[in-house]
C-alpha cells in the first residue's frame, strides 16, 4: 500500500517537473518572438543607395548557325542507279542532274501508256462516226471520251516517273552527304540519297527572354561574331520572333546571316548576336535581392532613420540583368535592405554592415 503511494508521488513530481521546463521553455520563445516583433533586435543587413540610373537595354546570347535551307532527298521511283553524276562537297544547282536510276521498268510502263492511249483514240473516232448515223448512243460515246482521258493521263503520269528516274537536285547548295553508289537498289518508299545544304546564307539560333524579346521586331539588324573569325564582324537581321515562349519560359529568335565573307561560315559553327538598342531615360533600379521572397512579391525593407527596417509595397518594372526597375514606391536618394531580410519584420532594429 505504502509502496504504491510512494510510486504515485514519483509520477505526480515528476509530471510537475516536466511541465515547469516546458513551461519556462515556451515563456522563452515567446519572449525571443516579442523581441524580433517588437523590433529590439538589431538584425545585421547590407543595404544599397537608391538612385536613378541609365537604362542599358543591349545584351549578347549565344547561338549555332544553322543552314539556310537543307533537304535531305529521297528517292521516289524503284531501281538501280546506274549513274552518280556528283561527289561530297560539290556545289550544284537547281535542276541539275545528281544520278540515274536504270528506268527499264518504267519505260515499259510508258510503252504501254502510249499504246492503251492510241487504242483509246481510235475507239473514240469510230464511235463518233457511228453515232453520227445511229449506230451508238451518247452514253457509248461518252464512256469512249472518258476512256481517252484517263489513258492519257496514265501516259503524263508513267512520263513523270521516267523523267524522275534522273535524280535532281530541288535547291542550289552543296552535297553534304551522299548515301548511295552505283549499283545500289532504290525504292519507291524514300531510299535516302542525298543530303543537300544551302549556306549562301546562315540562321543563328538565339534565345531571348520576356523582356529583351518585347524590344525586338522582324528586320531589326544585329551584330554578329564568330569564335572562329574574333576579328571579322557579320550582320545579320532577325527574320522569326517565336509567338509563345519554350518550356524554360524563353522565345526562340532567328536571325539571318549572309554568307559572302572570304572565311565562310559554316552550319553547325557558334556565333554571338549583339544587340544594341538606343539608350533609355535614367530609371530607378534596385538589386534584384533587394525583394522579400521574390520579384513578384512587389516587397522591399527600406531603412529609415539609419537603424530601422520598414516594409514598403513597390511595383516592379523591367528585369535588367541583376537588377529591377521600380515604376512607384521608392524615391531617389532612399536606402533599400539587399540582404538579412529573411530575419526581418516590419519595424525590426538593424545594424547596417560596412
Amino acid at each position: 500500500m505504502k509502496r504504491g503511494i510512494i510510486i504515485a508521488i514519483v509520477i505526480i513530481v515528476a509530471l510537475g517537473g516536466i511541465g515547469f521546463v516546458l513551461n519556462n521553455n515556451k515563456k522563452s520563445n515567446e519572449a525571443k518572438t516579442a523581441i524580433v516583433a517588437q523590433g529590439s533586435g538589431a538584425v545585421s543587413v547590407r543595404i544599397a543607395e537608391i538612385k536613378k540610373e541609365a537604362v542599358d537595354l543591349d545584351y549578347s546570347v549565344n547561338g549555332v548557325f544553322a543552314p539556310i535551307k537543307e533537304i535531305n532527298f529521297l528517292s521516289e521511283n524503284a531501281g538501280r542507279v546506274t549513274k552518280i553524276y556528283v561527289e561530297e562537297g560539290q556545289y550544284v544547282t537547281k535542276g541539275q542532274v545528281l544520278a540515274h536510276v536504270d528506268a527499264e521498268i518504267l519505260n515499259t510502263d510508258r510503252e504501254t501508256a502510249e499504246a492503251t492511249l492510241q487504242n483509246a483514240l481510235r475507239d473514240e473516232a469510230r464511235y463518233s462516226s457511228s453515232f453520227a448515223t445511229g449506230g451508238v448512243t451518247q452514253q457509248q460515246l461518252d464512256q469512249a471520251k472518258l476512256a481517252v482521258k484517263n489513258a492519257r493521263l496514265r501516259l503524263q503520269a508513267s512520263q513523270r516517273r521516267v523523267s524522275d528516274a534522273n535524280i535532281k537536285s530541288p535547291i542550289n547548295g552543296i552535297v553534304n552527304k551522299k548515301y548511295i553508289e552505283v549499283g545500289a537498289f532504290v525504292n519507291a518508299q524514300g531510299t535516302q540519297l542525298f543530303e543537300l545544304v544551302d549556306v549562301s546564307k546562315l540562321k543563328l539560333k538565339v534565345n531571348a527572354n520576356e523582356s529583351q524579346v518585347a524590344n525586338l521586331k522582324i528586320g531589326d539588324p544585329v551584330q554578329i561574331k564568330s569564335n572562329v573569325f574574333p576579328t571579322l564582324d557579320f550582320t545579320g537581321k532577325v527574320t522569326f520572333i517565336a509567338p509563345k515562349a519554350d518550356a524554360s519560359l524563353n522565345f526562340p529568335v532567328e536571325i539571318q546571316v549572309v554568307n559572302n565573307k572570304p572565311n565562310t561560315l559554316k552550319a553547325g559553327m557558334y556565333g554571338t548576336a549583339i544587340f544594341k538598342f538606343p539608350k533609355e531615360a535614367a530609371a530607378i533600379t534596385v538589386p534584384r535581392g533587394a525583394f522579400v521572397g521574390s520579384v513578384s512579391s512587389n516587397e522591399v525593407f527600406v531603412l529609415e532613420n539609419g537603424k530601422t527596417a520598414k516594409l514598403r509595397k513597390v511595383v516592379a518594372g523591367r528585369i535588367l540583368g541583376e537588377r529591377v526597375e521600380i515604376l512607384s514606391g521608392l524615391n531617389e536618394g532612399e536606402t533599400v535592405i539587399t540582404s538579412g531580410q529573411i530575419n526581418l519584420v516590419d519595424g525590426s532594429l538593424v545594424e547596417p554592415l560596412k
